[in-house]
């Protein structure tokens, strides 16, 4: 059992239930007698040995415990003051309190049948209140005020049989007390369900005091890092050793809707590294000397996957074909074939090869989160699809498979304000909006879409298929962007010319009159928003739109620069990242952000009017 993976859980399980400070050895009562419990539960034997809550030298005032002296000038005024005090429930603790003043008008008058009845509702308040205090002796203050109660019973009335019952109950919570005590040390230092562990100690705990709710949260708490070890265990790829921790706490206690949730969220992470492991194998099948890597991934996978669930078949094939390359060429243009007999996005052949990636040190605009520029080099060439993912191209992926993308399923998106000429979230808005929140035409690019949105368009289109479809690394993005250029922008230096994008441009204005504060003077493309798909030349590689119209998500999660970038130009990724790239300027960028080297990060649930996407096809 790891100890580190799981404190936070169960910190948050004992929230309001910290050890309290501990107090010297206490034993109020050595005979076992029956607690004071409800009708239907009976109590435990009491263990031999004494009560043993160590600690500070506060405990010496609740045991040593005297009877005060009071003084009996006037009897009537004494035992009007007794009454008094009995009325506010001050029964032992001054002379002037109850007790002390009814045991000395006793001994003044022994015969005064009045002061015996008012001794004796005395002593039944004392009782009572004595219970009050231990039924809330959940932390040590509640406690030693109850076992302070236990010390005047015993100095007073030692052989009275309520007094011996109420004695050996205080008994039996101080030791239910300690035991909480030592199980809480016990589960900080992630000693869990082994003899002498926490567990034990609580349930000890529980038998002996079964009104302490301090034990039930300790239990509880037990199960919760157990099952936190379990998804620790999981994200590490152990799953056996996940579903014997998920074993450990179902016998901890009976939590069946824990169990459930726990066991599901094992099977997304498996569900996830598989996922993962089969596009690194099928990645790394784009370089000729990662042939032993897939198989390692494909080992992996079948090593973790539930047996006959299929996992890895598409990596399995993918191997088995690895030497007919030759049936693509450079530049070629082709369609796949769809199961629902429709074809897929038009998609373009990238010649492999090798570029800079990034931007050099005098590069100017250029930002320390692009450098250091670094060789990438292909060794096999990819298909990438040559436009944006249209609204249409993804209405028939939510049409068939009735997903709910995140726009969608929170009811909003970040879209342009006409009449401010800001950025600002709009209800109702989604991926079937436009820049400006109205209707988006079919040939227009999707955009209020997410990268996981993204990846599951890309799955279903690989379904549909039958051939791996994905984002593409941030690499890729840049290496279609450049299309075999090294320059500050891919159409070269300075101006952009005519047609080479949808840009901020000195000419643009809106239909409210607006002009752009940041952009390319005397440039103007006549589109204030996004343009339909491949109204602008393509590049050198046959693909369009990949400077201005909309940005574009990729696989990468956020890395500041790039030291340690992947050189084969895999997506650089981190399990469960929260921050993904994005890559190519949009249709309002400034024109630092239409350089080629570029690149910017979002949340992973983040939709706005400026981001799509397009895909890569794995050959």
């Amino acid at each position: 059992m790891r100890a580190g993976g799981f404190l936070i859980p169960v910190l948050l399980v004992l929230a309001g239930c910290k050890p309290e400070p501990e107090a010297p050895a206490l034993a109020l009562h050595p005979v076992p007698v029956q607690q004071r419990l409800p009708a239907q539960v009976s109590a435990p034997a009491l263990e031999s040995g004494r009560v043993s809550i160590r600690g500070d030298d506060a405990l010496a005032d609740v045991l040593s415990w005297t009877l005060p002296e009071a003084s009996i000038e006037q009897p009537a005024r004494a035992r009007a003051a007794a009454r008094r005090a009995l009325a506010k429930g001050d029964l032992f603790e001054t002379a002037e309190s109850a007790i002390p003043l009814l045991l000395a008008l006793r001994k003044a008058q022994p015969d005064n049948a009045q002061d015996a009845r008012l001794l004796e509702k005395a002593r039944a308040a004392l009782l009572a209140q004595a219970w009050i205090a231990l039924d809330a002796g959940e932390d040590l203050a509640s406690l030693r005020y109850a076992q302070r109660h236990g010390t005047v019973l015993r100095t007073l009335w030692p052989a009275l049989p309520e007094a011996k019952t109420y004695l050996d109950a205080v008994d039996r919570a101080g030791q239910a007390f300690e035991l909480c005590v030592g199980g809480e040390r016990a589960l900080h230092a992630g000693n869990l369900d082994t003899s002498g562990g926490a567990l034990e100690l609580f349930r000890r705990a529980q038998a002996l005091w079964p009104l302490q709710t301090r034990a039930q949260r300790g239990i509880a708490a037990v199960q919760a890092a157990l099952l936190a070890g379990a998804q620790a265990q999981a994200a590490e790829g152990d799953f056996e050793g996940a579903y014997a921790e998920l074993s450990r706490a179902g016998r901890v206690r009976s939590d069946a809707e824990a169990i459930a949730t726990a066991r599901q969220r094992i099977e997304a992470t498996r569900t996830d590294r598989i996922r993962r492991l089969g596009d690194e194998g099928l990645m790394a099948l784009a370089d000729p000397a990662g042939l032993q890597i897939a198989r390692e991934r494909l080992a992996e996978i079948l090593r973790i996957a539930l047996p006959g669930s299929g996992a890895g078949v598409a990596l399995r094939q993918r191997i088995d074909l690895v030497g007919h390359y030759g049936l693509f060429r450079p530049g070629q243009v082709f369609t796949d074939e769809m199961a629902d007999g429709g074809r897929g996005p038009a998609l373009s052949v990238l010649p492999r090869g090798g570029f800079s990636m990034g931007a050099p040190e005098d590069e100017e605009g250029a930002s320390p989160d692009e450098q250091p520029q670094h060789p990438v080099r292909f060794e096999r060439g990819f298909a990438m699809t040559r436009h944006e993912i249209t609204v249409g191209q993804f209405r028939r992926f939510v049409t068939a498979t009735g997903a709910t993308p995140r726009a969608t399923q929170r009811g909003h998106s970040l879209a342009y304000d006409a009449r401010s000429g800001n950025f600002l979230r709009g209800s109702g808005i989604d991926w079937q909006s436009g820049y400006d929140g109205r209707p988006a035409g079919e040939d227009m690019p999707v955009i209020h879409v997410t990268a996981r949105d993204a990846e599951a368009y890309a799955a279903w289109l690989s379904e549909q298929t039958g051939v791996h479809y994905r984002l593409p690394s941030e690499a890729e993005f840049e290496y279609a962007l450049r299309a075999g250029g090294q320059t500050l922008y891919p159409w070269g230096v300075g101006a952009p010319p005519a047609g080479a994008g949808n840009l901020a441009g000195g000419k643009d204005v809106s239909t409210r009159g607006r002009s752009w504060s940041n952009a390319f003077p005397g440039y103007g493309d006549g589109w204030w928003g996004p343009a339909p798909v491949g109204r602008f030349a393509a590049n050198a590689y046959g693909l369009y739109d990949m400077v201005g119209n909309v940005s574009e998500w990729v696989a990468d999660c956020w890395h500041r620069g790039y030291r340690r970038a992947p050189s084969n130009g895999q997506a650089w990724v981190n399990p469960g990242c929260r921050t993904r790239m994005y890559r190519g300027s949009s249709w309002a960028s400034a024109p630092a952000q239409a350089r080629s080297a570029w690149r910017a990060s979002g949340g992973v649930d983040a939709t706005n009017a400026r981001v799509g996407f397009r895909l890569v096809r794995q050959l």
